[in-house]
């Protein structure tokens, strides 16, 4: 890959390897004190967890995820080249928890019925796929599961949806998003 993108897990099995991506029109990885906070607010150990990435981009979040020990991850990627270079990361790191997939993220929503106990969400910004998606998403959480959100800007509370935790980093307005149950 002739690019100098990269990014570094920050934490678990892969503490210090590096994700090198190509450059992508919508693809901005989480930067490194937004995933530290993220995974702050989840714990820092994923033991047991099964997660989704649903616009996996660079993969951080993913990869991230697995390192601290989750159960599995799906990362979904619809362009090729990133996609390339997510199953180039997936062999360094023989990342066999992994699961990588070439797909529109609403077709893998719409015929795959897995539930998943964290789903990464960070669509590319302008295109309202945060309206599209996350109806939709409600039927793949598990239910004590979370949702986390990247977003231009602050998100209000989504219907069905309860803003558990949220923050700011430059351009980058980041959510935990839970389900509200009926008590």
């Amino acid at each position: 890959m002739t690019t100098a993108n990269k990014v570094r897990i920050g934490a678990g099995e892969w503490r210090g390897r590096l994700l090198r991506f190509p450059d992508a029109l919508g693809l901005r990885p989480t930067p490194d004190r937004v995933r530290q906070a993220l995974f702050n607010w989840l714990g820092q150990e994923l033991h047991g967890k099964n997660c989704l990435d649903l616009f996996a981009g660079s993969g951080a979040l993913g990869f991230e995820a697995l390192s601290r020990g989750a159960s599995s991850v799906v990362l979904v990627e619809q362009n090729p080249d990133v996609h390339r270079a997510l199953m180039a990361n997936v062999a360094l790191l023989k990342a066999e928890r992994a699961r990588l997939l070439r797909m529109d993220a609403l077709q893998f929503l719409a015929q795959d019925a897995q539930s998943f106990d964290i789903i990464f969400l960070d669509p590319p910004f302008g295109q309202d796929w945060l309206q599209r998606l996350l109806p939709k998403l409600a039927h793949h959480l598990a239910r004590d599961g979370a949702v986390y959100v990247e977003a231009e800007t602050p998100l209000a509370e989504p219907p069905g949806w309860k803003i558990h935790k949220h923050g700011r980093a430059g351009n980058v307005c980041y959510h935990l998003l839970k389900l509200m149950h009926d008590q």
